[in-house]
């Protein structure tokens, strides 16, 4: 479904993202773990359209959409729910869902229907405003808003940042129920040990590269990862 083959990224002259390759299939869910900065936000960005690679080519549903606008890529398919959640903090929650179905011109009804489903909580508050409800159900909310434009693949920056240790369980919840569910999922995430038991395959970047590869599974009985990302633990 995607494939990213080869991309440079550059911040002026810092060299952010180095000749990186990975491919997501229809169905997998994918994460790319990484300490702080290695540049896993980066990717997602520059799959997104929000940055440019200058080399290389990225290819959604076997078309490649390097140089294609953002808001065409979404049109397309592809939704990516930011790092900081970025909600209209003024709106109230179905207002907010309702921004996410902007490329729909029909079943929004249905969707929304779909996101209550999923996040019981969302449809309770509906009519709260976004901006004064906790960390955790904000997050629920950016992915929720995501999942209105009815992606193809949801790419997912950090959902458990500065989040409870609770309310990541709980975020991890719904990633494994999207995933039962037959969503394509890319997952960007700090917390490897959660990421890493969601998902059917794994990258490790490290500044900028990537260093490793497999199976959710191998990565997490890897002593090298064990080492840099799990404590050390068996």
């Amino acid at each position: 479904m995607l494939e990213v083959n080869n991309i440079n990224v550059y911040y002026d002259a810092i060299h952010a993202i180095k000749g990186v390759s990975l491919e997501v299939g229809e169905g997998e869910t994918v994460t790319l773990i990484g300490a702080n900065g290695a540049g896993k936000s980066t990717i997602l960005k520059t799959i997104s359209g929000l940055m440019r690679s200058r080399t290389g080519e990225i290819t959604f549903m076997g078309e490649p959409i390097n140089n294609v606008p953002p808001h065409k890529i979404v049109d397309r398919g592809l939704a990516h729910v930011p790092e900081g959640r970025r909600i209209f903090m003024q709106m109230t929650v179905q207002e907010n869902l309702e921004m996410g179905a902007y490329t729909q011109s029909t079943g929004i009804e249905e969707s929304l229907e779909h996101v209550y489903k999923l996040f019981p909580r969302m449809k309770e508050r509906r009519k709260q405003i976004a901006g004064t409800m906790s960390g955790g159900e904000q997050q629920m909310l950016a992915i929720g808003r995501a999942l209105m434009s009815r992606p193809k693949l949801l790419m997912l920056d950090e959902p458990s940042m500065g989040l409870a240790p609770i309310l990541v369980e709980q975020i991890f919840e719904i990633i494994k129920a999207l995933r039962e569910d037959g969503s394509t999922i890319l997952l960007v995430e700090q917390n490897a040990r959660m990421a890493l038991s969601v998902a059917d395959r794994a990258y490790v970047l490290e500044t900028g590269k990537i260093s490793l590869s497999g199976t959710g599974e191998e990565l997490a009985q890897s002593d090298e990862i064990r080492r840099a990302y799990l404590g050390g633990e068996s």
